[in-house]
């Protein structure tokens, strides 16, 4: 729960940390002028924004002013709700254009419900989210789900809310008296459940308002996974009080599967960098696809990781191995833009089905077949990369 507050006492002071204005980036248009990789063709290519669906608060706040101003051509289009738009939500035909969407549409909304659910897995906490969606376009995606048969980015603009809320949360839990799987010392706030942060951070300063104020919270630590190597994160100052976990697969499976995303080298390339930067990088092996030759596959890829990452890297590594988890919907979505992956990941002859917390059916590999492939990587990552400890699996 969150502190009580003394009446008339103001929150800042109450918590003892800081005010808001210490930790909101600057408008756009006072930054220092430079080039930055979010307007680059590489940028512009991931995503070309021509249309945004927003909500009239929304795209009235101080962020929302800032997102829109940075596509000055795109057609605004007013929406009552970000989670209720016909044109993208439940239209079937939108599986066609499911990647030209993503691209080309953004969503503004305001988040409504600011709340901090515990993990135990990859984090103690899930934060409220500072966007939905990706403009990636990932065959196995569980977030689509939801949100029927298009899935562009929303991005939140009450980023302000957002951290007040996490402040608090912060504040109410006092230091971490004991070690976990999710760090020894420090209570991990997972930012990305929903969304790539590296992603998000080419269209607003979210990304940069969340890192900046992890920096001021020091029994508290952020945390996302990210399929997609952004430049511009290496000039924010993390002071290792922000994880970034790069995703990684193999290369034929990621060419396959991790549509839009940048090359598996390039994430295991850049490890490096971002240690430098200050930040703590760790490795996501998600999801792990059984198919034919695939224990060959990741041996060369951990192989690779172990010939090519610095000492900086693997003295402060870990990783989490996550098994394919895949849903009958999606999979009727990627039959119509992409069936080739449906070989590769769904597999009636290996699944089961499974309920997930939100009630809706998924498939995931039976348990014996599940249990092997997870021994399978345990065992691969102890001869190929002894330096990198497992901090969970399932």
């Amino acid at each position: 729960m969150d502190t009580p507050r003394s009446a008339g006492e103001p929150e800042a002071a109450q918590d003892g940390l800081f005010g808001l204005e210490d930790v909101l980036g600057e408008p756009e248009a006072s930054r220092p002028a430079g080039p930055l990789f979010r307007d680059s063709e590489e940028a512009r290519r991931m995503l070309s924004v021509r249309r945004i669906h927003a909500e009239p608060a929304a795209a009235a706040s101080p962020r929302g002013r800032q997102i829109v101003a940075r596509y000055p051509e795109a057609e605004l289009v007013p929406t009552d709700s970000h989670w209720r738009i016909p044109e993208l939500h439940g239209n079937q035909g939108n599986a066609e254009r499911w990647v030209r969407i993503k691209s080309t549409v953004l969503v503004l909304g305001e988040k409504k419900t600011l709340t901090v659910r515990p993990n135990g897995r990859s984090a103690d906490w899930i934060a409220p989210g500072a966007a939905n969606g990706c403009a990636m376009a990932c065959a196995y995606c569980y977030v689509p789900r939801r949100k029927g048969y298009a899935n562009p980015i929303t991005v939140f603009t009450n980023i302000d809310a957002l951290i007040h809320r996490l402040r608090r949360h912060v504040t109410a839990q006092g230091p971490k008296k004991e070690p976990n799987q999710c760090d020894p010392s420090s209570w991990v706030y997972d930012i990305g459940e929903n969304n790539d942060c590296a992603v998000d951070a080419l269209i607003s300063e979210n990304t940069a308002d969340l890192v900046r104020a992890f920096t001021r919270w020091p029994t508290a630590k952020a945390s996302f996974a990210t399929k997609f190597v952004n430049p511009d994160l290496l000039l924010l100052d993390p002071r290792g009080r922000t994880r970034l976990r790069f995703s990684l697969m193999p290369a034929d499976d990621s060419r396959l599967l991790d549509i839009r995303t940048s090359p598996v080298q390039q994430r295991i390339d850049a490890a490096a960098d971002f240690v430098e930067a200050g930040y703590e990088v760790h490795f996501n092996f998600s999801p792990v696809v059984i198919r034919p030759g695939w224990e060959q596959a990741w041996a060369q890829l951990l192989q690779n990781m172990d010939d090519v990452l610095p000492r900086s890297v693997k003295d402060q590594a870990a990783a989490e191995v996550i098994m394919l988890t895949h849903n009958r919907d999606l999979h009727d979505v990627n039959m119509a833009w992409h069936p080739s992956a449906e070989d590769a990941i769904w597999r009636p002859e290996l699944q089961q089905a499974k309920r997930s917390e939100n009630g809706s059916w998924n498939v995931r590999y039976r348990n014996a077949v599940k249990a092997e492939a997870v021994e399978t990587v345990r065992r691969l990552v102890h001869t190929y990369t002894p330096w990198l400890p497992i901090r969970y699996a399932f």
